[in-house]
């Protein structure tokens, strides 16, 4: 029998997308002259931004640089007040090896007009302990139709929603890529273990584990290629022990998830803080 239909979203679903909700609304519908003009009317949400716990929250100038941020991200990056955080980049605030790769994806969106949708990423903080989030990012248009900024969150990945009823199902496919993310893993296998349909999976992988079932995938693999890079194993022997075949192809897809390259990773996370 198929599972039954979605719950209700979760405590932390329901505190970002309110204000999100508003604030992209707002952005949309009324365009700016300029990002002063923007700024002098968000800057109103920021009491409510800064209420959210599990949630980084900020927007950027042109040349990549804070503008404004919640209390959340201004805890991350070591500080105590928003005030030291205004008018850096990345670059700037993060560890030498970190900020340049969490820039590099900034200036995409200021200089491409790309657009970020629940990016898995995992992110290094103050503390060089790694954390997987959910990244939003979109570019700001002025009234002229010229960017003018970015917007971007980035969502504390959550615990599984057990009370789900598509749960079991779902546990023992999440079991299943845990024990088997060294080989290739297709949707039909999994869709047999759960006993739903593709669609059905996407879906209840989203409302269980916050995620899709390819982005499942790789957070088993990128955890395990975290743990083998503290290691002496050279990267190609890494790469092969999480499931990748072409090292090149893990070298991009961790790219894609931490900002740098695997090599880059185990140095800075080899370093110690300055």
């Amino acid at each position: 029998m198929p599972a039954k239909g979605p719950t209700k979203p979760t405590e932390i679903e329901q505190m970002t997308d309110t204000p999100l909700a508003a604030l992209y609304h707002s952005l949309d519908q009324h365009r700016p002259a300029s990002l002063e003009a923007l700024l002098a009317g968000v800057s109103l949400l920021l009491p409510i931004l800064d209420a959210i716990p599990n949630a980084a929250i900020f927007i950027k100038d042109p040349a990549a640089r804070y503008v404004l941020a919640n209390n959340t991200l201004v805890q991350r990056c070591g500080l105590k007040r928003l005030q030291p955080l205004l008018g850096k980049t990345s670059a700037e605030v993060f560890p030498a090896q970190l900020g340049p790769g969490y820039t590099e994806q900034d200036r995409r969106v200021l200089k491409e007009g790309l657009v970020l949708e629940d990016q898995l990423e995992l992110h290094l903080y103050g503390s060089r302990e790694p954390g997987w989030c959910l990244t939003h990012k979109r570019p700001l248009y002025s009234q002229a139709g010229e960017i003018i900024g970015l917007v971007g969150i980035s969502v504390d990945l959550q615990s599984a929603a057990d009370s789900h009823p598509a749960y079991q199902r779902l546990a023992a496919v999440d079991e299943h890529i845990r024990q088997h993310f060294h080989q290739p893993i297709s949707m039909r296998e999994l869709t047999r273990i759960a006993g739903i349909s593709v669609a059905q999976l996407e879906r209840y992988c989203k409302r269980v584990f916050h995620l899709t079932p390819r982005q499942m995938i790789h957070k088993a693999r990128l955890e395990h290629a975290h743990r083998l890079l503290h290691s002496e194993l050279p990267i190609t022997e890494v790469a092969m022990c999480c499931g990748y075949t072409d090292h090149s192809a893990f070298s991009r897809q961790f790219k894609q998830l931490t900002g740098f390259t695997p090599r880059q990773y185990r140095q800075a996370t080899s370093d110690q803080p300055a």
